[in-house]
């Protein structure tokens, strides 16, 4: 059953479901989509009362997935016109007819490719291109990083970049191996240099424990805005 309420002055749609539950039971999804299950004994009085109570929950997880949608992964044609996302920027794509390279200026990712109409080819020079950079930054970060932790006797990690669907990074501290997102290279420098110290703080605490956090706000005191910048720019749900 499809129905409407204003919550803070907005009109959001969702879908009630009668099933046999205890209790009335709220669930938005990442599309945007809101569902409420209650049993056949809950009076829409109280289904509405419900939503008016958690209105301010509604409405800010509606905002974040909608924020998040604008950076969702998407299929790339590959023609001129389009744009990527390039440390924190958005640069738009050209695409060259010339010998197979990718270059960027700071405002145009440029592609030049010998035969334009090969979709694999631009794909594939495109993808290798941004895994390097990815890379290059990435270890230039972890290098620096490192350079705060090893008087703490740590021994440097090695670093994988790999693509990943629910996290943007991980810490193996018996393997001395920190994996890293690839789309890390979609946000700004400093987003990427506080993933890199909080997976360094995992060789010191391997939870999210009180010491975790102090630690990780000596090592650096605007954990919080780059979080943040991080979660503005992200394009899942952690």
């Amino acid at each position: 059953m499809n129905r409407t309420i204003i919550l803070k002055g907005r009109e959001i749609k969702y879908e009630l479901v009668r099933k046999k539950v205890k209790n009335v039971n709220l669930r938005i999804r990442s599309d945007g989509s809101v569902f409420v299950s209650a049993n056949d004994l809950v009076s829409m009085e109280t289904i509405e009362k419900f939503l008016l109570d958690k209105a301010s929950q509604i409405t800010r997880a509606l905002d974040k997935y909608s924020e998040i949608a604008k950076y969702t992964v998407k299929n790339f044609d590959y023609v001129t016109g389009e744009s990527f996302r390039f440390l924190g920027r958005e640069l738009r794509f050209v695409v060259v007819q010339g010998s197979n390279f990718v270059h960027t200026d700071g405002v145009y990712l440029s592609l030049h490719v010998n035969d334009a109409s090969d979709f694999a080819l631009k794909r594939k020079l495109v993808n290798e291109w941004l895994d390097e950079q990815c890379k290059a930054v990435l270890t230039e970060i972890a290098d620096d990083v490192y350079q705060t932790f090893k008087k703490y006797g740590i021994s440097k990690p090695s670093l994988v970049l790999k693509d990943m669907t629910s996290r943007w990074g991980s810490c193996q501290p018996k393997r001395a191996t920190i994996t890293l997102n690839k789309r890390l290279i979609e946000v700004p420098r400093s987003a990427m240099q506080y993933v890199v110290v909080h997976e360094f703080i995992h060789f010191l605490h391997p939870n999210h424990s009180k010491g975790f956090y102090e630690a990780l706000a000596t090592i650096m005191p605007d954990w919080k805005e780059q979080k943040k910048l991080l979660e503005i720019t992200a394009f899942y749900v952690p």
